[in-house]
């Protein structure tokens, strides 16, 4: 199935936690905090201005993004959990490191 977000929203995959700390304990599941690293997988058009253009987004697919704890809206599409956000929503860009697929559950 494919899915394309309207106006100024984004769909992101959240990237893997840290499963052990830095002193080598693992964490169990249960115990670790949503992700709020992620890549963008789809963005919209970009949302409208006040003279009726259209502005585009500054994030794209593919980017690795920094979002809020409680962004977004879960949604499943073709068993994967994705967030639907506005780019507002989006705390920045990450530079420099590839994003890292989260592992199946």
């Amino acid at each position: 199935m494919k899915f394309r977000p309207l106006h100024d929203r984004v769909v992101v995959r959240r990237l893997n936690a840290e499963e052990k700390t830095s002193g080598g304990i693992i964490i169990p599941d249960t115990a670790t905090e949503k992700p709020m690293e992620g890549e963008v997988i789809a963005v919209g058009p970009g949302a409208r201005n006040e003279a009726g253009q259209i502005v585009a987004l500054d994030v794209k697919a593919g980017d690795r993004i920094l979002f809020g704890k409680w962004s977004g809206t879960e949604v499943k599409l073709d068993s994967e959990e994705l967030l639907i956000m506005k780019e507002s929503d989006i705390m920045g860009i990450i530079e420099g490191l590839p994003a890292v697929k989260k592992k199946a559950a």
